[in-house]
């Protein structure tokens, strides 16, 4: 996750059939899983070629004709590059280079159906000239014109390889350092910063929470890798003022107090309140709903003569008794700040009131095949030209993602929970093929029906009637809008592929 080029699913359920060896295999596959190759029926031969090599070190791949041995011979007898769209004109129709040109420049312009056509007939004419039959002329040429739809040179490829390459080396050897340099430069890459966290945590990286007095601008590595930081940026309505209060932090010394933090910070009240409900200020007092009480107390009228001995005197002023967050409110506080949470992830703490029947990520690789339920939060929706209609959510809880296939009748029925709802949950069929585990959806659902988590839930009630909120059901069900309105808006479909 996070590796430059390959992180997508489709990716990394093809680098399961693949598995390659070399920094040549790995070019082939960065260029393997795009529309030209998906659609000029690529992607499932190369897989099987790639297999029974491995069986058998003497496999030679068959070609559609032998003239094309020598031009598709290192991606195992089918059109991956977007240069073996011209060598493949040269080698089977006798084209010219000037030719093989023309032909790649009708194919971007997908207008030009008619020049299209001319190259057919030109390609067909060259083709017999050479000893190919009609068929084979034909199929070759629908081959290449897949290409349209998009595809890699092979230099690009290997360029994105080298990097892919690199990522996965600095991914697998300096996870810390991998993930917070990811984290600072979002917003970037296939997966939000929340998902890449807790592949970060899974990896055994430990993920800090803002700190006033310990956090920079940035998010940080600490104890010589084993742990991240989150930065002070990373908290909504702080952003680029991060830097100002890290400077008055190592001019000034470290904060005492909410007071000095108050006085010496150069934020705004919301801007506080914002540290306050990310957690950045809990080493002052971990009751946050407290801080938040107090804050008003400190932050002087500007101008007032004496300003700064009337927020000294206010530090002393009675605080009324107030409940700490739950678990569960601290989540959806820090989400609503950050979109994010150092806490514990928030299917954890829903898991003790969903069905029994509902399957956790992990236990999927050994769970018997057939029917099955899952529940998390979509990280990922797509809907590419080249599926016919079917869409992918990667739907995450607190063990890892799950690949969920949604077919197109089940998107129709359920477009509005597809399209719009992060916490979700998914009836369907479990499948395992070649180390890939996807669900088959057969009904997608909003998760807003779950219960309200049991532990501390007298706390809550308490926290709710001093918020003006409600307690009980109700109350949670507004957690979870106000969780939906906080999270960060999965990967949308691409344009035009709606």
């Amino acid at each position: 996750m996070g590796v430059f080029q390959i992180e997508s699913r489709a990716q990394m359920q093809s680098l399961h059939q693949t598995l390659p060896e070399n920094l040549d295999d790995l070019t082939v596959q960065v260029a393997l899983v795009r529309p030209g190759p998906i659609v000029g029926d690529a992607v499932n031969p190369y897989v099987k070629h790639r297999r029974a090599l491995r069986a058998d070190p003497e496999f030679v791949p068959p070609y559609d004709h032998p003239l094309l041995e020598p031009v598709l011979r290192d991606t195992l007898g089918v059109v991956v590059f977007q240069d073996q769209v011209l060598e493949v004109a040269i080698a089977l129709a006798g084209f010219s280079t000037g030719d093989a040109e023309s032909l790649r420049r009708a194919m971007s312009r997908k207008r030009s159906r008619d020049a299209l056509e001319r190259h057919r007939r030109r390609f067909c004419e060259g083709a017999a000239g050479r000893g190919v039959d009609e068929a084979t002329a034909m199929r070759v040429f629908e081959k290449v014109v897949a290409f349209s739809e998009f595809g890699f040179p092979k230099s690009h490829a290997a360029a994105f390889a080298i990097l892919a390459y690199q990522s996965a080396w600095l991914h697998r050897s300096y996870p810390a350092e991998f993930l917070c340099a990811l984290l600072n430069a979002q917003p970037m890459g296939f997966y939000p910063p929340a998902t890449l966290l807790r592949d970060g945590e899974r990896r055994g990286v430990e993920m800090r929470p803002p700190d006033v007095n310990r956090s920079g601008a940035a998010c940080t590595v600490e104890d010589g890798g084993a742990a991240v930081r989150i930065g002070l940026g990373y908290v909504k309505g702080v952003g680029t003022r991060a830097e100002g209060l890290v400077a008055e932090r190592d001019a000034g010394g470290a904060f005492t107090g909410l007071g000095e933090l108050v006085r010496r910070a150069p934020l705004s009240s919301d801007q506080l309140a914002s540290l306050i409900r990310a957690g950045a200020c809990d080493a002052f007092d971990a009751n946050r709903r407290r801080l938040l009480w107090e804050l008003p107390l400190h932050r002087a009228p500007a101008g007032v003569e004496g300003a700064a001995q009337l927020a000294l005197a206010l530090d002393a002023s009675p605080t009324p008794a107030l409940p700490r967050m739950t678990d569960w409110e601290r989540m959806v506080s820090d989400h609503e700040a950050m979109s994010l949470t150092t806490g514990p992830h928030p299917l954890a703490l829903l898991r003790p009131s969903l069905a029994a029947d509902i399957t956790t990520s992990d236990r999927l690789l050994e769970a018997p095949l057939g029917p099955v339920t899952i529940a998390g939060i979509t990280i990922a929706r797509q809907r590419p030209g080249t599926a016919k209609g079917i869409v992918f959510l990667l739907v995450e809880d607190e063990h890892g993602m799950t690949n969920v296939i949604c077919p197109p009748a089940v998107y129709e029925h359920d477009r509005i929970a597809i399209r719009a709802e992060p916490l979700v949950q998914v009836w369907g069929r479990l499948e395992r093929r070649d180390g890939a585990v996807n669900v088959i959806a057969d009904r997608v659902a909003g998760l807003t029906h779950a219960a309200r988590p049991d532990v501390g839930r007298a706390a809550e009630r308490a926290a709710a009637r001093a918020a003006g909120t409600g307690a009980g059901q109700g109350g949670h069900v507004a957690d979870l809008r106000r969780l939906r309105a906080a999270a960060p808006r999965a990967n949308s479909f691409g344009r035009g592929r709606r």
